[in-house]
C-alpha cells in the first residue's frame, strides 16, 4: 500500500543579500532541501539575455517580481510542525543579528494559511506524550487519561518555541531525567517556551535561570511556568546574548550551577562553551543538543578544548546531544 505524505511549502521573505545566512541557519536546522527565488538574479537573467525575451513567460515575469523568496517544505505532521518553530525562532533571533536591516522582513508565509490559522489547526497534531521514563508532556486542552507517577509539564502550543515533540528536546530531556536531583541550581541557555528549566524545577530543582536573546521568550517562559505552578521565586527568565552581554553574565554568575542546558544549534553551542565552563559547578554537566549529525565532531572538539569531558553522545534520528562534565 503506498503512504503519501502531506506537505507545508514554507516561503521565507528575504533580500540577496539574506539568501546566504537564512539558508545557513535552515542548514543547521537539518534542511537541506531549499529552493530560491531571487528577483535580482531573474532581472540579471533578462538584462544579460535580451535575445531570448520573446520566450520569457509574463506570468513568471510578474511571478518573480517582488522580494527574494527562501523556499522549503516540511511535513505536515507533529514533527513537521516543530520544525516550522524551530524556522520562526532562528529567523527571529536573525532578525535580532541584522541591525543594518539587509536580509528583508524575514517572515514567513505557509501555502495560503495565516499564521491564526496554523496556531489553531495545530490542535489537531499535538497530544499528550511521554517522554523518558518520568515525564508526560500535555497539552493544556487535553486531560490525563488516568493517574500518573510521571511530572506533568502543561503547554500552551502555539507559533513560537518549543513543545517537546522534536527529537532534540526530547534528548535534552532524558538527560535532565538523569541529572536533575533535588535543591540544584539549574541554567536554560537559549530557553526558548522554558521547557527544559520548567521541568526540571518540576523534577526537584530548587533554583533555575533561563535565558534567551528573544525578549519573547521572557513572557512565554513565565507562561508556562505558571501554566506549571512554579513560582517566580524559584524562576528568573531574561532576555539577552549571553556571548556578548555583560550585565547578562553577571546576573547568570551570582549563582553556580550544577546543570547547564543549551538545546540550540552547534554553532551556538561552540561559541557558548567558553562561558558555559565558567557557570557550572564542579562536577556539573552541560547537556547540549539541536546538534545535526555532521556537526557532532565540531561540538565535540570545542566542548574538550575549553576543558570539558565528554560523558556520551546520544542520537534520535539524524540529531544528537553530546553530555559533558
Amino acid at each position: 500500500m503506498d503512504i503519501y505524505m502531506d506537505w507545508i511549502q514554507v516561503s521565507i521573505f528575504t533580500t540577496s543579500e539574506g539568501i546566504e545566512p537564512v539558508s545557513g541557519r535552515l542548514y543547521q536546522l537539518g534542511i537541506n532541501g531549499i529552493e530560491i527565488e531571487d528577483e535580482q538574479d531573474f532581472k540579471d537573467f533578462l538584462e544579460n539575455n535580451k535575445q531570448y525575451w520573446d520566450y520569457v513567460d509574463d506570468e513568471l515575469v510578474k511571478k518573480m517580481e517582488g522580494e527574494t523568496k527562501v523556499k522549503v517544505y516540511v511535513s505536515d505532521d507533529t514533527a513537521g510542525r516543530e520544525l516550522l518553530i524551530s524556522i520562526k525562532s532562528t529567523l527571529e533571533d536573525l532578525k535580532l543579528l541584522d541591525t543594518e536591516h539587509e536580509f528583508g522582513r524575514l517572515e514567513i508565509e505557509y501555502d495560503s494559511m495565516t499564521e491564526e490559522d496554523w496556531a489553531n489547526n495545530w490542535r489537531q497534531y499535538f497530544h499528550t506524550m511521554e517522554i523518558g521514563e518520568k515525564l508526560i508532556i500535555k497539552p493544556e486542552w487535553e486531560e490525563l487519561k488516568e493517574p500518573t507517577d510521571r511530572v506533568v509539564f502543561n503547554i500552551e502550543p502555539g507559533m513560537s518555541f518549543g513543545t517537546g515533540s522534536h527529537y532534540t528536546t526530547q534528548l535534552c530531556l532524558e538527560a535532565l531525567e538523569q541529572y536533575v536531583t533535588p535543591g540544584m541550581k539549574m541554567l536554560d541557555l537559549g530557553c526558548g517556551s522554558g521547557i527544559l528549566s520548567i521541568i526540571s524545577l518540576l523534577l526537584g530543582a530548587d533554583e533555575a535561570v533561563a535565558v534567551d536573546i528573544d525578549p519573547n521568550a521572557v513572557d512565554t517562559a513565565y507562561a508556562n511556568a505558571e501554566r506549571n505552578g512554579i513560582d517566580k521565586s524559584k524562576y528568573t527568565v531574561l532576555a539577552g546574548n549571553v556571548v556578548t552581554d555583560t550585565d547578562i553574565q553577571e546576573k547568570i554568575a551570582k549563582n553556580k550551577y550544577e546543570v547547564v542546558a543549551a538545546n540550540i544549534v552547534a554553532d551556538v553551542i561552540i561559541g557558548l562553551c567558553p562561558k558555559a565552563k565558567e557557570y557550572i559547578k564542579d562536577g556539573g554537566v552541560f547537556i547540549t543538543s539541536g546538534i545535526i549529525e555532521d556537526r557532532i565532531d565540531d561540538v565535540k572538539k570545542a566542548l574538550i578544548e575549553n576543558g570539558f569531558e565528554i560523558i556520551t553522545v546520544n542520537r534520535r534520528k539524524d540529531w544528537a546531544s553530546i553530555i559533558c562534565r
